[in-house]
């Protein structure tokens, strides 16, 4: 089997990666493909370069951007996905039970069991846990950067609460062709799995193999209905709220009153005023524990 490691440089836990290649040698993978960069944006290139070689099993060395930006590439291949979770938040890896070891990590790649995952599309890019219009993807934007660096998951929290004044936004969305939602919105979320951020549960009935995506819109405004739909989000479900929405989609089309920041699994993006997301059935394959229970 040949495997290939794509690492951002600038990511790290344990040993480093000095640490990720002695524990491959001693898994009897001496000589891996290998490819460092420096920023997420550059891991699609080196995905397809891996797979040109003829990668079969590919550890993906970051957070939850570079494993975004490979698994884009990755998708429809028959290469596997093994992921090494270095970043802050670590999405996927979390959602699969991977832990944040080195050791672990690379027994889960060598010897763990395979488990093929529905992707989504927004547009032309592809996520495996969701992708965000509004609220979170201010979120997202106000912790990048030196905050994230220094207080981890904690600038989430921090920058949440300074864009829970953001201005909602009128939205049209159309879900598998029918209008299904026009309004004001300060949030669109669109789920491939049920936990999203920091563990907590948005859409509880969803499965990342069913074919099928989730939607949700939040319609609350200001500190006080925020505080209300977190709080119920935290403590039973989001679906219970007044101020939520939810759905399930084959395609998702939506309309926005303005131009509007928009996230990929917890990776920043520019400001759109419309687009189509779409679900790509068994798109990827994935190393997990072989505890994982399909959620």
């Amino acid at each position: 089997m040949k495997v290939a490691v794509i690492a951002h440089a600038g990511k790290s836990i344990e040993g480093g990666l000095p640490a990720l290649r002695r524990r491959l040698a001693g898994e009897g993978v001496g000589d891996p493909l290998w490819y460092e960069i420096a920023k997420s944006r550059y891991a699609p290139a080196q995905a397809r370069r891996a797979l040109a070689e003829g990668a079969e099993l590919v550890f993906v060395w970051g957070g939850d951007g570079t494993v975004q930006r490979c698994l884009d590439a990755l998708a429809g291949s028959p290469a596997r996905l093994a992921i090494v979770p270095a970043g802050s938040a670590n999405l996927l890896a979390s959602f699969l039970g991977v832990p944040k070891s080195i050791d672990r990590a690379v027994a889960i790649g060598l010897r763990g069991v395979c488990r093929t995952l529905d992707l989504g599309r927004f547009d032309k890019e592809r996520f495996a846990v969701m992708a965000g219009v509004g609220f979170d993807a201010a979120m997202i934007r106000g912790a990048d950067g030196r905050l994230k660096g220094r207080l981890g998951r904690v600038a989430y929290v921090w920058s949440g609460a300074r864009s829970l004044r953001e201005k909602p936004f009128r939205a049209r969305i159309k879900v598998d062709g029918v209008v299904w939602f026009e309004g004001r919105a300060s949030c669109i979320l669109v789920g491939n799995v049920s936990e999203l951020f920091g563990g907590i549960e948005i859409f509880e009935d969803a499965r990342a193999d069913d074919g099928r995506l989730e939607i949700g819109v939040v319609s609350a405004e200001g500190v006080l209905q925020w505080g209300r739909t977190l709080a119920r989000t935290a403590l039973s479900s989001a679906a219970r709220s007044p101020f939520v929405q939810e759905a399930k989609a084959c395609t998702i089309e939506v309309e926005l009153g303005r131009r509007v920041r928009y996230e990929l699994d917890g990776g920043d993006r520019k400001k759109v005023k419309s687009f189509t997301v779409d679900v790509e059935p068994a798109a990827l394959s994935v190393c997990v524990p072989e505890r994982e229970t399909q959620d």
